[in-house]
């Protein structure tokens, strides 16, 4: 049978607003049978960078956060450093950013918590059978949670061709070593022209990996372990990712971590994606670029291969918006996303994640009725 996803659009009256459309699509989803009594149950959300707008407004997750307690959890929202130098590179940076968005305890309702830890590298590894991963490096506030809701925007990325529920699972959700995995093969580089040789780096690295040879830092390749440490000391930015891994690797990578970063949780996630805003790249810029087509609405499922599938039909048969950095297939059923990313083979992601088990793409689009005559 097709996996069922609620589809609530964007309407609300004085009959019911926005929030309580929420509350209704979260109970229609299954959310007091996914909650038990005393469930530590994380929120997996997405901060947003500093100049970003893209993120899940927080107003949101406060009535997230208020279902999950009325269901008897007690929920906590969640998000991991990035790879990258950064906003969010370590969890103080991160959890700031994460406040000045909005996302305090006084809107939301819930503590903050950084489930990679201090400066990413608070996780495990879980075995999983991949194509091209035996194990994935998951955060421990993840895999620790008792169950998870995982809330996301959908948008298109430069990278995977569109970001929803198993990018944030596989990203969202992995350690600093976990996201270099995914996105690249080979070790750091040094940009010598920006290397002080202060030397942080090598005290950083745990495997004897870097050493200061003639003025500048050198990274041996055979000895690093692709933790990304010295990348987050570097106050100078003179250690770079080297992005190697070709873009269909990446998507087999994610959905492999995704399935991950789920495991032990049979029966106990819930997916929200917000298919509003769609704008063309990653929320992890620090701007949001004009939305390609107009504001859908918002799903819910526990099928993240399911949400992700309905949203990008859903997006495809929308009429694309002019002046827009959508370029071709602005017509209804017209292709949205290589109309932004005509490089990118997207479905690979959604492809490779059905294969792993990790869903299905089959799903039934169950609309949500307005709440009694008119709004």
């Amino acid at each position: 049978m097709p996996n069922p996803v609620f589809l609530a659009d964007l309407r609300a009256g004085h009959r019911e607003n926005l929030l309580d459309k929420i509350e209704r699509l979260l109970a229609d989803g299954g959310l007091d049978e996914i909650v038990a009594r005393d469930d530590l149950v994380a929120v997996k959300v997405h901060f947003g960078e500093r100049g970003s707008h893209g993120y899940v407004r927080p107003v949101f997750l406060r009535r997230v956060v208020e279902c999950i307690r009325a269901a008897g959890g007690k929920p906590f929202l969640t998000d991991s450093s990035t790879l990258y130098p950064g906003e969010r590179k370590e969890a103080v940076s991160a959890l700031s950013c994460g406040i000045e968005n909005g996302f305090a305890y006084a809107v939301v309702g819930a503590p903050l918590i950084m489930c990679d830890g201090l400066r990413g590298h608070s996780a495990r590894r879980v075995p999983v059978s991949g194509e091209l991963l035996s194990s994935v490096d998951i955060a421990l506030g993840i895999l620790e949670a008792d169950a998870q809701v995982t809330v996301s925007h959908f948008k298109g990325h430069d990278l995977t061709g569109f970001g929803g529920a198993i990018k944030n699972l596989a990203m969202g959700c992995s350690s600093r070593e976990g996201k270099l995995e995914q996105h690249s093969n080979v070790a750091p580089k040094v940009a010598e022209k920006y290397c002080t040789a202060c030397g942080a780096c090598c005290k950083a690295c745990v495997h004897d990996a870097v050493a200061i040879i003639e003025g500048a830092a050198v990274i041996d390749a055979e000895k690093c372990a692709g933790c990304g440490r010295c990348i987050t000391v570097c106050a100078e930015k003179a250690i770079k990712i080297q992005w190697s891994e070709e873009a269909p690797q990446v998507m087999k990578k994610m959905a492999e971590y995704a399935t991950g970063a789920v495991e032990g949780k049979s029966g106990k996630t819930l997916y929200l994606s917000f298919v509003t805003d769609v704008s063309p790249s990653c929320d992890c810029y620090g701007h949001s670029d004009a939305p390609v087509v107009p504001d859908i609405g918002i799903l819910v499922s526990t099928d993240p291969v399911a949400i992700d599938q309905a949203a990008v039909d859903l997006v495809n048969q929308a009429t694309g918006i002019p002046g827009t950095a959508l370029q071709t297939g602005h017509e209804p059923g017209g292709d949205k996303f290589r109309g932004m990313h005509p490089q990118i083979d997207y479905e690979v992601t959604l492809e490779h994640a059905e294969k792993m088990g990790l869903g299905s793409r089959r799903y039934e689009l169950v609309r949500l009725e307005p709440k009694g005559k008119g709004w």
